[in-house]
C-alpha cells in the first residue's frame, strides 16, 4: 500500500485547521473520508500523527514532523501541474455549461477556478438554471455539457453521466438536541420533531422518496429554498432537517453550531455528475472539460 496524496492533502488540512469537522468542509468532503484518509496515513507512517481532544486535533511531535514533508510534497506536485499546463495555453474555445442551483453555490466554484489556471483560453459560460431545464438544453444542443444532480435525473436514455461526488445526506440537529443523545437515530423518530423541508433542486421530492419507504411521515413545519434559513433554523432549534454533506458547515450566520447523525434508514446519497448527450459528438473545448473533470473527480466522495 502507498501513500496517496489524498492522505497528504487530507492531513495538512487537519493539522491546519485543527478541526477534522473543518477540514471537512475546506476539502467538500465527509469528515469521515477526512478521519479515514489520517487513519490510513497512520498505519502506513507507523506513528500517530494527531492526538485528539474535545476541542479539535493537534499534532504530535512526529505529525510536527511530517507536516514540512507532507507541505513538500504537495509543493512538487503543483509545480509539476503548472509546468505541464503551459502546454495547455494553446487551447481555446468555448464551452457552454448548464449548472443546478445547489452545485451553483456548493461544488462548481473551486473546481471552475482550478480549470481555469489550467487552461487560460477556453472561456466556461454558465447558464444557471433547474435540471429539468438543463436537461432539456443538452437534449435540444443549446448547452455542451451540465453539472447537475444525476441522482435526479429523468433522460437517462438520451443522456449519459459520469459521476463526480457522491454526498451521504444525514441528520442536523441543534448542538443540545435530544436526538444527539441517542445511540442510534430512525426516521421514525425524527418524524416525532418539527422538520425544516429545504425545497430547492427537488430537494423535497427526494424527501418524499425515501419517507414513503417507512410508515412514519415528517412533521413539516417550514418549506424554504434558502440553505441559510434552514442552518438558522435549524442551529436555533427550531426544527430539523436531513441534508447533504456537501452542503454542510457546522455553524450558522449566526455563528450558532450544528451537529449530524447518520440514519439507521437507507438514506439515497445526492450525487453531482456530468451530463451530455449521448451519443453525440463533443466539440474540442467540451471534450477538455470533460476530460479534465473525468480524470480529476471521478469516483471522489463527500
Amino acid at each position: 500500500m502507498t501513500i496517496s496524496l489524498k492522505q497528504v492533502r487530507y492531513f495538512i488540512a487537519a493539522a491546519e485547521l485543527g478541526q477534522i469537522s473543518h477540514a471537512a468542509v475546506e476539502l467538500n468532503v465527509s469528515q469521515s473520508a477526512v478521519t479515514s484518509a489520517i487513519q490510513q496515513l497512520e498505519q502506513m507512517l507507523g506513528v500517530k500523527l494527531f492526538e485528539r481532544n474535545p476541542s479539535g486535533v493537534s499534532l504530535t511531535a512526529d505529525g510536527n514532523r511530517f507536516l514540512p514533508r507532507a507541505r513538500n510534497v504537495m509543493a512538487a506536485v503543483n509545480e509539476a501541474v503548472s509546468v505541464s499546463t503551459s502546454s495547455n495555453v494553446a487551447i481555446s474555445g468555448v464551452v457552454r455549461v448548464g449548472v443546478t442551483y445547489t452545485v451553483s453555490g456548493y461544488f462548481l466554484p473551486q473546481h471552475y477556478a482550478r480549470f481555469s489556471r489550467s487552461f487560460p483560453n477556453l472561456t466556461l459560460d454558465l447558464y444557471e438554471a433547474s435540471r429539468s431545464v438543463v436537461e432539456q438544453a443538452l437534449i435540444d444542443g443549446a448547452l455542451d455539457i451540465g453539472v447537475i444532480l444525476i441522482s435526479n435525473i429523468e433522460n437517462a436514455d438520451r443522456l449519459q453521466t459520469a459521476e463526480l461526488i457522491r454526498s451521504r445526506r444525514r441528520l442536523w440537529v441543534s448542538s443540545d438536541h435530544r436526538l444527539l443523545k441517542m445511540e442510534k437515530v430512525t426516521l421514525a423518530d425524527v418524524a416525532e420533531e418539527p422538520m425544516i423541508m429545504l425545497t430547492v433542486d427537488e430537494a423535497n421530492q427526494t424527501a418524499g422518496r425515501y419517507w414513503s419507504q417507512v410508515s412514519s411521515r415528517p412533521n413539516v413545519i417550514f418549506r424554504t429554498s434558502s440553505l441559510e434559513a434552514v442552518r438558522s433554523m435549524v442551529a436555533s432549534g427550531m426544527g430539523i432537517t436531513i441534508l447533504s454533506d456537501m452542503v454542510y458547515r457546522p455553524w450558522s450566520l449566526e455563528g450558532q453550531r450544528i451537529e449530524t447523525r447518520i440514519l439507521e434508514d437507507s438514506i439515497p446519497s445526492m450525487d453531482v455528475g456530468l451530463a451530455w448527450l449521448r451519443g453525440s459528438k463533443l466539440s474540442p473545448s467540451a471534450q477538455v472539460f470533460l476530460d479534465y473533470f473525468m480524470a480529476n473527480y471521478v469516483g471522489s466522495s463527500s
